[in-house]
């Protein structure tokens, strides 16, 4: 498993880079300037990062739950452009993706800890 932890990392960045991608430009028509592209790819380098590093340090309640995150963020990113029109939907898309990925980051790794301290207690 841990040889492929770089490559699970690079397609979460890399499926996050291709959904915002996807949500903004294709779904929504809008035109993607050079920041807009190099937003979503910071954005999805973090997301990236984060779960790499939730496997490397073995931390495999945090690494679903924050995958879980992701996967409600997108759905609810979508469903909002979808719904709501205008630029107004694609703002509440993009803040959803950002609210839900860290809050479920921050339950995932709260939860991750709980276990860790019980299974050292006992």
């Amino acid at each position: 498993m841990d040889r492929h932890l770089g490559k699970i990392g690079l397609f979460t960045g890399l499926s996050t880079l291709v959904l915002f991608i996807i949500g903004v430009r294709t779904i929504s028509g809008v035109d993607l300037g050079w920041k807009n592209y190099l937003a979503f790819s910071v954005f999805a380098l973090t997301v990236g990062l984060i779960a790499l590093l939730l496997l490397f340090y073995k931390l495999p309640i945090a690494f679903w739950f924050f995958m879980a995150g992701m996967i409600i963020s997108f759905e609810e990113f979508f469903r909002s452009i979808l719904t709501i029109e205008g630029e107004l939907g694609q703002s509440i898309g993009v803040l959803s993706v950002y609210i839900f990925s860290s809050f479920s980051l921050g339950v995932g790794l709260i939860v991750q800890f709980i276990v860790i301290l019980i299974g050292k207690n006992k």
